[in-house]
């Protein structure tokens, strides 16, 4: 197979699984979504959306959510983990909507970049998610499949993003990122991998992976 045809060949059998993709990150609005996926880095989406739902009891909005002090949006947020430096980029990135951006999430990714404990993956969800514009955020299961399936380097997750752009066209990037994501979860694990049930990694897999 060619690289074209391997690429193709991802598509259609991604698109087969996965024909619908609900985002796995309960929200209602931007600003949701981006405290959420804030919350899910080094965590489970799983365990993100035992733990918003209490939050956003209290606070759903950049408004309300200054008025809680750091220390109650930690004691909150404490199951998902790394729950100081979370409590605190949720308290500033809030502050910092209301300064600038009139309590709005931003529709750019150099101004979502900018906000506290905003890196450029949860910038990528966010415009891609909340705001439907094409973006290709990588996580371990992309970054991971990419590697397994011959089409990036797994050097970073830099590259890893420029290969599925380059790769990939541009009006799937959306779909395709989730669609990967479900199939790393239920065929291609980083753990506990049968190579017979991945079809994908079977098929077009470099060849050090299927040894």
């Amino acid at each position: 197979m060619t690289k074209a045809e391997k690429v193709q060949f991802v598509i259609n059998t991604l698109e087969k699984l996965y024909p619908e993709t609900p985002i796995p990150l309960d929200h209602k609005d931007p600003y949701t979504l981006l405290i959420a996926v804030l919350l899910s880095a080094q965590s489970t989406d799983a365990r993100v959306n035992t733990i918003t739902p209490l939050l956003f009891e209290k606070a759903d909005n950049p408004y309300d959510m200054v008025k809680l002090t750091v220390d109650e949006i930690r004691e909150i947020i404490k199951p998902v983990g790394l729950s100081p430096m979370k409590s605190k980029g949720i308290h500033g990135l809030s502050e910092i909507l209301i300064e600038k951006h009139n309590g709005q999430v931003p529709v750019n990714f150099e101004a979502l970049e900018a906000l506290p404990a905003v890196g450029h993956k949860t910038a990528s969800v966010v415009m891609s998610q909340a705001f439907n514009i094409p973006a290709f955020p990588v996580d371990t299961h992309i970054h991971r499949l990419m590697y397994r399936w011959n089409l990036s380097n797994g050097k970073s997750v830099t590259q890893t993003e420029k290969d599925a752009k380059r790769l990939f066209p541009e009006d799937l990037w959306n779909k395709l990122h989730l669609q990967i994501i479900y199939y790393g979860r239920e065929y291609s694990p980083a753990r506990g991998w049968n190579i017979d049930k991945d079809i994908i990694t079977k098929t077009i897999g470099r060849k050090s992976v299927l040894k």
